[in-house]
């Protein structure tokens, strides 16, 4: 008889690539991980992986089997949620990616909120600007910045409209200007980010006449868009964010937004997930709690447009 576990551990060995890494999400050693799989081959009669000392890959059973396996898991997932119902408490582990800016500074009340409202939820917030693998890491659902133009995954809109901002703090402009046209952002310093070893220095704008591409430079890059947004508080230059990141600090005053009739590129924030079967009732649920806190912030933007 096939054994729950041995089926879950063969689906997060197939998308880590390893044993190990599988054994240690459930606390296991790895030779407990390759005993679960051998036994899980011989009820099978199939040779799911082609190991080495260096590699793990699935062969072309382990490939037609993984979707039967992911398909079955989710099947008793979805059993489980079913006698539950929708309205029922929820109970388990929600595992959330969040963009480092956001997550930090925007999304944690909401998820203290959220986890108020369901005390029987764990919730793992993973905060970081590398984007999560929603089929390798451990996480359940990811939110993302950006067009999510991979079919292969589930994207549920939570601030459809936002899009990205020149900023500046009072006391940079009061000291350096403001830049009279998006051509003037040569002369100031400018603050980067870094993604994967790429310096985000080219700017993209929405002009009416067609898109416009600024080559910015700056002496200060960081890969965390909470160092970009805290420099650009602190007056060391003008920042290109996401208005959800900034739009608290413009509000109390801490910044400023700089040539405010230019539109900023496009920056939609959705909920990104493998598969929609995978969307729980904690996931619903979190989605419409994210969806109407957002509401206010982009009525804000819209306001913004219209002075």
């Amino acid at each position: 008889m096939i054994r729950l576990d041995d089926l879950s551990l063969f689906v997060r060995a197939a998308a880590l690539g390893s044993f190990s890494q599988a054994a240690r999400e459930v606390n296991l050693l790895p030779g407990q991980a390759s005993a679960a799989i051998g036994r899980l081959e011989r009820e099978l009669d199939i040779r799911l992986f082609a190991r080495s000392t260096r590699s793990l890959r699935l062969t072309d059973e382990g490939k037609r089997y993984l979707p039967f396996a992911q398909d079955a898991l989710q099947a008793l997932r979805d059993g489980v949620d079913g006698m539950r119902g929708e309205d029922a408490s929820l109970t388990g582990t929600l595992q959330v990616a969040a963009p480092s800016d956001f997550g930090r500074n925007v999304l944690l009340p909401w998820i203290a909120e959220f986890r108020r409202a369901h005390p029987g939820l764990d919730i793992q917030l993973l905060v970081s600007d590398q984007v999560a693998d929603v089929f390798r890491d451990p996480v359940d659902i990811a939110l993302r910045y950006g067009q999510i133009e991979d079919a292969s995954y589930i994207a549920l809109p939570v601030a459809p409209h936002n899009r990205r901002m020149l900023v500046a703090s009072p006391d940079y402009l009061a000291r350096h200007g403001r830049p009279p046209a998006l051509a003037a952002l040569a002369d100031h310093a400018c603050l980067a980010y870094r993604l994967r070893g790429r310096i985000y220095d080219r700017w993209c704008f929405a002009l009416p006449q067609g898109e416009q591409v600024v080559q910015v430079r700056g002496a200060l890059v960081s890969d965390d868009a909470d160092v970009v947004r805290r420099w650009a508080v602190a007056g060391e230059g003008i920042a290109y964010k996401s208005w959800l990141d900034v739009c608290g600090d413009v509000q109390a005053g801490r910044l400023e937004v700089v040539l405010p009739e230019v539109p900023g590129e496009a920056t939609p924030l959705n909920l990104v997930c493998p598969h929609r079967k995978q969307f729980s009732p904690a996931v619903k649920l979190l989605h419409a709690l994210l969806r109407e806190r957002c509401a206010p912030l982009l009525a804000s933007l819209a306001r913004l447009d219209e002075l």
